[in-house]
């Protein structure tokens, strides 16, 4: 098969269209912005995605649809933008014209003090604006979880936020009132083509389809993959490793994908967070809490839930609900593919059963049965945008007489990788679903586990923390019971 090949990244930049031939792999959109384009309102605050000072836009074409996204430039690699419309906050309005509405209710409602995170709040509100004018404040909180503020305060911004949709009229808005013809010059950038930049110890590859990714990886096993880029970036930004040669996925639609049939659903790797969302939360509720509280939305944006599969963090967000709703994940080699549960994927910690040349493809999530009950709880030191002191999730299946018949218990932080609790999931399995099961049961914990001290908590934190939750979930149980918890007080160390 005859590859075409393509050797420049190709993308807007507000109202012009950039074509660039040298690209160094470790370049980020920040970067780019500030020092070759001389866009200086675009910030650096943490370098890692945390804090939003450095929020732009990013447009892309979804089956046809160009929908724009707030993401971190700071973790963003410029080659990854192929066939994209990066706006930054230099194009809201003009020198010499009035503010933009998300602008002016800043100024309005006095949301800003120093104004160094002032951009990063303006695109993020920009971003929520286009997709939802009249939010309420709770979507505002929600939009906003990425950014962060040190001395203006959140009250001020929110009623900005509210304030918008009266000082401007969002059809009036350039993206929205031009989103068909800026579709239309992005689609004239998609060539299909598979880019190429830069010499072998320089290499970025851009593949033209999923079976040329497949190609490319099976050539060139070695070659970093980056699908949201929200943990490489920190590799080149916090410990300066070279990444080269690079694989950028973001652009390939076919791994964007998901299907719904009768039995489950199957995310294909580059599904973002966000575009997970509502299938999700659809089919199980219980996972709307967990989902809110990955990263920001920048983060949920670019971040993949393939990703943090491979990625394989002994505390990553997704791997112990998805284990204990009996996910399965799909490897490819060039075009071979094999299946296995993904409880099994995870080896050791930083080792997964994953070979040379090998890729994460999809993960399939089959659907509750009628007699299954599933909840999963997220203990971290902040409520939002932080990573997990433990993450537990919890299946239980009941029969007839009210006895356990399945039970799939598994955590985060408290092994080397995400982990079942098969000894206290063993002394469930035949008992009467009952506080006294539980109560014996939890003895099998310290056979389990024998979790680490770090700066997020101690051994016997988590230990605790682990035996409380399996309480918790049989309490959220019993229906008959009217039985309440806080749950800010739940997840907050």
């Amino acid at each position: 098969m005859t590859i075409e090949i393509r050797n420049t990244i190709r993308f807007r930049l507000n109202d012009r269209e950039v074509e660039l031939a040298d690209v160094s792999p470790v370049q980020t959109l920040l970067d780019f912005l500030r020092m070759d384009r001389n866009l200086r309102g675009t910030k650096e605050g943490c370098a890692e995605g945390d804090c939003g000072a450095c929020t732009v836009l990013v447009g892309r074409l979804y089956d046809g649809r160009l929908k724009y996204e707030s993401v971190n430039a700071c973790i963003r690699f410029v080659a990854s933008l192929d066939g994209c419309h990066v706006v930054t906050v230099e194009a809201l309005a003009q020198p010499d014209g009035p503010l933009h509405p998300v602008q002016q209710a800043m100024v309005d409602t006095h949301a800003s003090q120093c104004g160094f995170c002032t951009p990063g709040f303006v695109m993020s509100l920009y971003g929520l604006w286009m997709e939802n004018p009249k939010p309420s404040v709770q979507e505002i909180e929600k939009a906003l979880q990425g950014n962060l503020c040190r001395c203006t305060g959140y009250a001020a911004i929110i009623r900005a936020a509210q304030a918008i949709s009266s000082i401007g009229e969002l059809g009036k808005d350039p993206l929205v009132a031009e989103r068909e013809k800026i579709a239309r010059r992005l689609a004239a950038l998609r060539d299909g083509r598979r880019v190429e930049l830069g010499s072998e110890d320089e290499r970025i590859v851009l593949p033209g389809s999923l079976d040329d990714f497949a190609a490319v990886l099976e050539a060139s096993p070695k070659a970093t993959i980056v699908a949201g880029s929200t943990d490489v970036g920190l590799w080149v930004t916090k410990f300066m490793r070279d990444i080269a040669p690079v694989v950028h996925l973001s652009h390939l639609e076919e791994l964007r994908r998901i299907s719904v049939d009768a039995d489950g659903f199957t995310l294909a790797a580059g599904v973002s967070y966000t575009d997970a969302y509502a299938v999700l939360v659809r089919h199980f509720p219980q996972l709307r809490e967990l989902w809110d509280r990955i990263g920001g939305e920048q983060v949920r944006n670019m971040g993949t839930v393939g990703g943090n599969i491979a990625n394989g963090s002994p505390i990553g967000d997704t791997p112990p609900a998805l284990i204990a709703l009996g996910a399965s994940v799909t490897l490819r080699k060039g075009g071979k593919r094999r299946t296995l549960p993904l409880e099994s994927f995870f080896i050791d910690y930083g080792r997964q059963d994953r070979q040379p040349g090998e890729f994460v493809e999809s993960v399939r999530i089959p659907f509750l049965a009628e007699a299954d009950r599933f909840a999963v709880y997220k203990v971290s030191k902040r409520l939002d945008e932080d990573i997990s002191s433990v993450c537990g999730a919890f299946r239980v299946t009941l029969d007839g007489e009210g006895r356990v018949a399945d039970a799939a218990l598994a955590f985060g932080g408290m092994a080397g990788t995400p982990k079942r609790a098969s000894t206290v999931e063993a002394a469930l399995k035949g008992a009467v679903w009952s506080e006294t099961a539980v109560n014996t049961a939890l003895a099998g914990f310290e056979q389990d586990f024998t979790p680490l001290t770090d700066w997020r908590a101690s051994a016997d934190y988590r230990m605790l923390v682990a035996k409380n939750l399996l309480r918790r979930f049989y309490l959220e149980t019993q229906e008959t019971r009217n039985v309440r918890i806080d749950r800010a007080v739940a997840v907050a160390v």
